[in-house]
């Protein structure tokens, strides 16, 4: 054990000690490959003493807008520079493709250039007021210190959604990644220093739910929770919340429908839908989990995707031949597959796939003869296994696509000009993709309908998550009134 590199957290701008070590196991050999620190409550209070500390006093509110921008700007050029390094410990932990956290490192720089431009373009008004003789104004403010609470799929580029626009706001954060996955973060976390930003305005604390994550949704002094997870997750992080009068950006499950018309391009769509389900082996929040085909193309469409699927090519995550990488851990494996063997058992067929590979691996799976009543269609899988659905005509494929406790994203397939602005208006979902899937920009808003969530990262939408408005009144002649009366 002594031999495995230790990842340390941050606090207070130095990396600290751990009490205890946790072993963090490489999805693809299913050995441990590094430590991580096991933090309890004591480390939690001094991150977000820290944090308390860096948003109260000192040189970071003390910092113009612009100065706060030209630092996110810093980082941005950090982050490029370090880019395929931070892939390589991503992939090394959980197990994605190369090729996907190359790419996604690649171009996190642009969500902390674009949030650094719009770091002094926050801004109040004067309002119009209808009393007289008074003035009056708003003014945008942060809010104070945000625990950002990662998942284990893609940790840097769900952070950078949360902690770009906190700081663009003048908040400061405390981060607990999965502890799954954390060593990108913790690698991730020494730029700050630096890029020039002032100690304790990012800081990160590591470990289990039920110690670590617990006390810091708790901690008296976290004003907001930033959380990305599973539902069950997210249900925890909005009572503890609740009990705190906390605000929350929440962005949870999914089981997001593709729907293919007949008269779509049927290349491009099985491209796009095999893109949505098996890229990342399933394990995306926004995953096309079910498949909503129109009758008169089922078997086409289904033998298209097993062509195109059934060779994909399952290794090693950090081989660039490799398409299917495992599953990032050994309870999601077998959860994975107690699904499939549930939707075998409701009466589904498993046309492709359907069963375990080496190690962590599940082989691509495409199950047909499932209904939208049958769990394989309810539940969020989170691994490669691909639900097909008949439908015959736009109002039941668009009723199917809703019938659904989720929201988060829906696919679209069709070269109906009319049917796409329809299903623009009728479909249920945070991101509707048409004629393509699982596409994402640090401008375009993102979040989820229903149980999907609360709340929206990304675009100018996501800087206002961080921001409060302070109203102020001012009577210039400071004129006598009823004391007793409402003025």
């Amino acid at each position: 054990m002594s031999a495995l590199p230790i990842f340390r957290n941050t606090v207070s701008g130095r990396e600290v000690e751990a009490p205890a070590l946790l072993e963090s196991i490489d999805p693809y050999t299913t050995k441990p490959w590094a430590q991580i620190p096991d933090d309890g409550a004591e480390q939690v209070d001094a991150a977000v003493t820290a944090a308390k500390h860096a948003f109260q006093s000192g040189a970071w509110p003390a910092l113009t807008p612009s100065a706060r921008g030209r630092l996110l700007y810093r980082l941005a050029d950090l982050i490029a520079e370090h880019a395929d390094r931070l892939a390589a410990i991503e992939t090394r932990d959980n197990g994605k493709l190369i090729v996907e956290t190359r790419a996604q490192l690649r171009y996190l720089p642009e969500w902390f250039r674009y949030f650094g431009g719009l770091a002094d373009k926050i801004e109040g008004r004067v309002l119009p007021i209808d009393k007289p003789g008074m003035v009056a104004w708003t003014r945008r403010e942060p809010i104070g210190v945000i625990a950002a609470i990662l998942p284990w799929n893609s940790p840097l580029q769900l952070l950078a959604w949360k902690l770009a626009p906190l700081l663009a706001a003048g908040n400061t954060a405390v981060i607990k990644p999965s502890e799954h996955a954390s060593a990108s973060t913790l690698e991730f976390v020494k730029l700050f220093a630096e890029a020039g930003f002032p100690a304790g305005v990012v800081n990160t604390v590591t470990g289990f739910a039920d110690r670590a994550g617990t006390r810091l949704v708790s901690h008296p002094d976290v004003a907001k929770i930033a959380f990305t997870g599973g539902e069950a997750g997210g249900i925890a992080v909005y009572h503890a919340a609740a009990e705190g009068l906390k605000r929350v950006t929440l962005e949870l499950g999914g089981k997001s429908a593709q729907i293919v018309f007949a008269d779509a391009d049927l290349d491009a769509a099985a491209n796009g839908v095999v893109a949505g389900i098996f890229a990342a082996s399933g394990q995306t929040c926004v995953a096309g989990s079910r498949l909503l085909v129109e009758r008169t193309v089922h078997d086409a469409f289904v033998a298209k995707l097993v062509e195109l699927a059934g060779p994909a090519r399952l290794g090693d995550p950090a081989d660039e031949a490799t398409q299917i990488g495992p599953i990032t851990t050994a309870a999601q494996h077998r959860r994975v597959l107690d699904h499939i063997a549930h939707a075998r058992e409701d009466g589904a067929t498993a046309t492709m796939g359907g069963e375990a590979d080496q190690g962590w691996f599940v082989r691509p799976t495409i199950l047909t003869g499932v209904t939208n009543t049958m769990r394989i269609a309810r539940e969020e899988v989170f691994g490669p296994v691909l639900a097909v659905i008949p439908f015959d005509d736009e109002a039941e494929a668009f009723a199917l696509a809703n019938d659904t406790p989720y929201g988060l994203a829906a696919g679209l397939w069709t070269s109906d000009t009319a049917r796409l602005f329809r299903g623009a208006e009728a479909l249920q979902a945070g991101t509707l993709w048409i004629n393509t899937y699982r596409a994402v920009s640090y401008m375009a808003p993102f979040g989820g309908y229903k149980r999907s969530g609360i709340g929206r990262e990304n675009g100018q939408e996501a800087i206002d998550a961080y921001l409060q408005t302070k109203t102020v009144w001012i009577d210039p002649m400071a004129r006598v009134a009823n004391p007793f009366a409402i003025r």
